[in-house]
């Protein structure tokens, strides 16, 4: 039975539960007729002729286990391909090599700390790639942000760590109003579960599949999907010439996570909820930030672009960094790490951990204070 979070928001996506299980799994795939996808550890394949062979020749460029766990995501996220990578920064790596030197990529400003660091140290700084960050929540600030190099509008939501939302609908509008422009979504933090970008206009989705597309804490991989033919034959063509590819061991962790992504989600949305409203009458706390939340300042959009709020809750603490570690010294179900989305309850300080290399002054601007606390709920 859905929740009640669930039963306000958009109509969950039909089927979901079932396409996880069976989507890109067919036993008659295999010779023996295997129910669970066997773990294909080979590197090389044989070919029937030089040059002619059966849909694999080296793993780099493509193994059997990947390709399950490809049409399963793809399957979930409403698109026509997925491409599994070693993890969440190498999909966003391949994904910047569409563009070259001189071109220009707009993204959203309160972003998670690694692609922050990416873009500004080695896109910008190593492939003379311009970067600008513009808070995306405001269509107005993006629309004027995007300029005739433009390439591509990189957007997270919700975002990483402040669960700030943009508007991916009205967000691509705006970025194809502009010929050769694609807009990337990074949809970590809802799952396929809770958030379809591609049905909302975005030309490609991408997940950190370490959180909760995989559920357990056990995997670091990367995954994009999209419904354009030439973008997936690019970043085909990109990750066979680079190589970023996820072992075959990896790829079935993952595609075993998510059997259970329908069913782990829910439980997420049902804790964090119960979180969120405790913390929100703690008057030790700020100040709560969670999409379920009738106080959250974009609770209308989250509704009308998701299935559901998510496990993810950010909260400030009252006081100054001594009552942020007093907080951590203090917990007792949750662990004190970076990452989420798995089995566990995980508990983190962004300044000093995921956004350090996120310069003081830009933290400042974007409120990721020393009393800023997201917790990933189990």
């Amino acid at each position: 039975m859905a929740n009640e979070a669930e039963q306000k928001n958009l109509k969950p996506f039909p089927h979901f539960g079932t396409l996880a299980i069976h989507a890109g799994q067919e036993p008659e795939q295999w010779n023996s007729r295997a129910v669970v996808p066997p773990i294909s550890m080979a590197t090389t394949f044989k070919q029937d002729d030089p040059g002619v062979h059966r849909g694999f020749e080296y793993s780099r460029s493509g193994n059997p286990t990947r390709n399950c766990f490809e049409a399963c995501v793809a399957a979930l996220e409403g698109a026509k391909h997925g491409l599994a990578t070693s993890s969440g920064l190498s999909a966003t790596m391949l994904l910047t090599h569409l563009l070259k030197s001189g071109e220009h990529i707009v993204c959203v400003d309160d972003v998670y700390g690694g692609t922050n660091r990416y873009f500004s140290k080695v896109a910008a700084a190593k492939m003379g790639i311009e970067i600008s960050m513009v808070d995306a929540s405001d269509l107005s600030k993006l629309k004027a942000a995007i300029k005739p190099i433009t390439k591509m509008v990189w957007i997270e939501t919700p975002t990483n760590p402040l669960l700030k939302l943009v508007d991916i609908q009205g967000a691509a509008k705006v970025v194809h109003q502009h010929e050769g422009v694609i807009l990337v979504v990074d949809n970590t933090f809802m799952s396929s579960y809770f958030q379809r970008p591609l049905a909302l206009g975005a030309d490609v989705v991408m997940h950190s599949v370490t959180k909760y597309m995989n559920g357990h804490s056990d995997t670091v991989m990367g995954v994009m999907c999209t419904n354009d033919d030439e973008i997936c034959n690019k970043l085909r063509f990109l990750q066979n010439a680079i190589g970023p590819v996820p072992s075959p061991f990896d790829c079935y962790l993952a595609n075993r996570g998510l059997k259970t992504l329908h069913l782990r989600m829910r439980q997420h949305e049902i804790n964090a909820t119960a979180v969120a409203k405790f913390l929100e009458g703690n008057s030790r706390v700020e100040k709560v930030m969670y999409p379920g939340l009738d106080s959250y300042p974009q609770h209308e959009l989250a509704k009308r672009q998701m299935t559901g709020f998510g496990g993810m809750v950010t909260f400030f603490i009252k006081g100054n960094l001594e009552n942020s570690k007093k907080f951590f010294k203090s917990s007792k179900l949750f662990t004190l790490a970076e990452s989420l989305g798995g089995f566990e309850s995980l508990t983190e300080l962004p300044a000093i951990m995921t956004h350090a290399s996120v310069p003081p002054d830009q933290r400042e601007v974007l409120g990721i204070s020393d009393t800023l606390v997201p917790d990933s709920l189990l």
